[in-house]
């Protein structure tokens, strides 16, 4: 599924008219698809009242379209919000709204239309669509408060949330708190983007009558990654393969008090197929990491206070150059003088693919420009945090600008960019955006990080792309915990509950 921002989308809409359609045929459509889901959501919790809220543009219009289908089965109001129907095609569904329907005038009818706001089982938004850029009008505003403040309405967005930048997913002032959000022919930015994502509630996608080639004519800004899944499945094992065959991981990871971290990312690349796991890890936490990974094949390294000492680095790159097919540095690394010269160079000498967690992340910030000397393809997996030093930002800026900042940095680094977090951004150095739509606020806990990593490297490993192993990674990852969430709840499950999951879904 594509997502487009507010201009292309305005595009397609236009070609579809050239090639013989009708923007009134598209409102009509989509004002159906919006009463389709409120009449099967009122059904199902019996629900009577509902009250469309519209404005004075097209996103109006189809709010009109939406009140004529479901007075024909509930009682409607409509309270217009901030003036009366401007467009051509707001106009023409106001006039098509019957007798039956009450609608009243925020601005004229104030006390009415509060009424009708704090008493409505479903509150259905219309007031603004995809081209909202600034606050919300004092009107509208105080209509978006009310209705949150209903607590028993069940609350549906008409193509966004009115309150809500489309391409970039900020919120001015307030917005709109749906429930269900109806998105017209694809997803636009703020449906997958932070903070938007928090108040669009279940989205949907509705087929208003443009054809596929017509979408697929235009630029978009990403794809999820169940159509690159789709195109890319995992590949079939010959029948001949053994552990050799199945790839070597080379994984530097873990410091004295950060055993875990080790222990996660390895048990999530062992079960995501990797045939050879070797697991560098600091003598002092060897004991501990060997009795939880008994699959690994391990190599102890001298330490520089807990944390592995730059005295082994041609140790390592000699395992790397001859006896591994990619390199996992990071997870629970710790970072001091010999980790940012240990892994800077690893960077500029390898001659196998790299993914780079945590504090193999934060070593190179001081010395950014060495991920352009990097021969083969490297893969970051930064959090925000991480995201934001790299990119020398805030987090908030980070956060604000998901999509821009990940894109950015990947092509300007010639990267893979998995920028983690709810609907995690995957970027690739040629340009292309990859957004996830599995995964749950559940795995927001220490651990799920280094899980990713470890898949994302175990599949490196195995042979896949740098492309295939970040976006399978992501959306197995993601899919492990929507599957842990429904077993154990997203308040109890647990990374290592993850990893387990994974065995069940490959």
């Amino acid at each position: 599924m594509i997502v487009v921002e507010s201009n292309e989308m305005r595009n397609i809409e236009k070609a579809a008219v050239r090639s013989g359609g009708s923007m009134a045929s598209l409102m009509e459509k989509a004002g159906a698809a919006v009463a389709d889901l409120a009449t099967r959501t009122a059904a199902e919790k019996k629900l009577k009242n509902i009250t469309v809220l519209c404005g004075k543009g097209n996103n109006g219009g189809d709010g009109f379209v939406i009140a004529r289908f479901l007075s024909l089965m509930f009682d409607v109001s409509v309270v217009i919000a901030n003036g009366e129907p401007e467009s051509d095609l707001a106009k023409l569904n106001y006039n098509l709204v019957p007798d039956k329907v009450n609608i009243f005038r925020f601005y004229e009818n104030y006390e009415e239309s509060v009424n009708v706001i704090e008493n409505a089982d479903m509150l259905i938004d219309a007031i603004y669509g995809i081209g909202f850029r600034d606050c919300l009008d004092p009107g509208s505003a105080e209509i978006v408060q009310l209705s949150n403040q209903n607590k028993k309405a069940v609350r549906i967005a008409v193509d966004t949330p009115s309150g809500i930048i489309c391409n970039t997913g900020e919120i001015p002032g307030n917005c709109f708190h749906a429930d269900y959000t109806v998105s017209f022919t694809a997803l636009k930015p703020l449906h997958v983007l932070y903070p938007s994502i928090d108040y669009c509630g279940k989205i949907t996608v509705a087929n208003i009558g443009i054809p596929a080639t017509i979408v697929q004519q235009f630029m978009y800004a990403m794809k999820t990654t169940d159509e690159f899944i789709a195109e890319h499945p995992l590949p079939e094992r010959s029948k001949s393969a053994h552990k050799g065959t199945n790839g070597t991981l080379l994984s530097i990871c873990g410091s004295y008090g950060m055993a875990g971290a080790a222990v996660l990312s390895g048990m999530a690349a062992l079960r995501s197929g990797v045939g050879i796991l070797k697991a560098a890890v600091p003598k002092s936490i060897y004991p501990i990491a060997a009795s939880q990974l008994t699959e690994a094949v391990f190599m102890p390294l001298e330490e520089n206070g807990g944390l592995i000492s730059i005295s082994e680095y041609d140790r390592l790159l000699l395992e790397i150059m001859e006896k591994s097919n990619a390199v996992l540095i990071g997870c629970g690394l710790g970072v001091n003088e010999d980790i940012t010269r240990l892994v800077s160079d690893i960077i500029v000498s390898s001659t196998k693919p790299i993914v780079l967690d945590a504090d193999g992340i934060n070593a190179i910030v001081p010395n950014i420009d060495v991920l352009r000397r990097s021969a083969v393809p490297v893969i970051l997996t930064p959090h925000p945090g991480e995201m934001a030093r790299l990119a020398g930002t805030s987090t908030i800026h980070v956060q604000t600008d998901r999509y821009r900042t990940a894109r950015d940095f990947a092509s300007e680094y010639g990267v893979t960019v998995v920028l983690k977090g709810a609907d995690t951004i995957i970027a690739l150095p040629d340009g292309n955006v990859y957004v996830n739509l599995t995964g749950n606020n559940g795995m927001a806990r220490g651990g799920s990080g280094d899980i990713l990593a470890g898949i994302t490297a175990s599949f490196l490993a195995q042979g896949m792309s740098h492309d295939e192993a970040a976006v399978n990674a992501v959306y197995y990852h993601g899919l492990a915990g929507d599957q842990c969430a429904e077993k154990y709840s997203r308040r109890s499950m647990l990374p290592r509950d993850v990893i387990e999951e994974l065995k069940y879904i490959f």
